[in-house]
């Protein structure tokens, strides 16, 4: 459940061995405008100043990027994920496409999230904590937090069986701030994991039938949908799930889960 990393218009890479003139710049177009724009913006002119603006960019220089992507030399799991999904001609014609724009102008504004990527579905659960179980707990380094992980019974069930998460699964994640020590380090309790010290936010993802239409199929997650609430337990805005359903792309034999098998065993125990 992870959040924002940079990249879904380079997510088109292999070999680029059709001539510039053989490229349909107007599938490249539609192509941008269904994928590439929930980052990098349906015009290359991206929606944040992390990731990087297509337009203008030549098409050599994308094809490598991409290639890099696509082979894993370059590594981004967002990118990597994304990537081998593309076939030769959807390569040929976004490159094209993204090549054959201007390069933004100084000062431009950015593109506009695609709406129904930043449009999640989930609502805050009336019954969290009562009706979910906490399965397990990880040290986030990066970001010196410790997060908490709960599913609810639909989940659980589930994975006690060991079959795939159903619709109606619900999985959260409480993100809270370590407590630092004079070196700015997080404290670590008796049982090694980071002492919390606020509740910064919650992650979130949840399944019901249908939801997964909202979405391409190069990004669909089956039905899953993700969120991101505040501490007070609002849904905060304009939340990219671009970054979210790339990286849970390639666990589809894991129902799009990175924590199942930890819930898997907690289920079972």
């Amino acid at each position: 459940m992870g959040l924002r990393q940079a990249a879904l218009g380079v997510l088109l890479t292999g070999a680029f061995t059709l001539p510039a003139g053989a490229a349909d710049l107007e599938a490249g177009k539609s192509l941008a405008a269904t994928v590439c724009a929930a980052c990098h913006g349906a015009n290359g002119i991206s929606v944040s100043d992390k990731i990087p603006n297509l337009a203008g960019q030549k098409g050599k220089y994308l094809v490598s990027q991409l290639k890099a992507f696509k082979s894993g030399k370059r590594k981004n799991a967002m990118m990597n994920a994304i990537a081998g999904q593309a076939g030769k001609d959807d390569i040929a014609n976004v490159a094209a496409f993204f090549a054959s724009l201007p390069g933004p102008a100084q000062g431009s504004a950015k593109s506009k999230p695609l709406d129904k990527l930043v449009s999640s579905r989930m609502q805050f659960p009336a019954d969290f904590k009562a009706g979910f179980t906490h399965y397990t707990t990880i040290n986030f380094a990066k970001r010196k937090q410790v997060r908490k992980y709960y599913a609810n019974m639909a989940a659980l069930q589930a994975a006690k069986n060991g079959n795939p998460l159903p619709e109606g699964s619900v999985l959260f994640v409480e993100v809270f701030k370590a407590k630092l020590d004079a070196a700015k380090k997080p404290v670590k309790g008796a049982d090694g994991f980071y002492v919390a010290e606020k509740l910064a936010a919650y992650t979130a993802m949840e399944r019901r039938a249908g939801w997964g239409q909202d979405f391409p199929d190069i990004l669909r997650n089956g039905d899953w949908h993700y969120a991101v609430f505040k501490a007070d337990k609002s849904l905060k805005p304009n939340v990219n799930q671009a970054t979210c359903l790339a990286c849970h792309k390639p666990l589809a034999d894991d129902s799009y889960v990175f924590s199942l098998k930890p819930l898997q065993a907690a289920a079972r125990n």
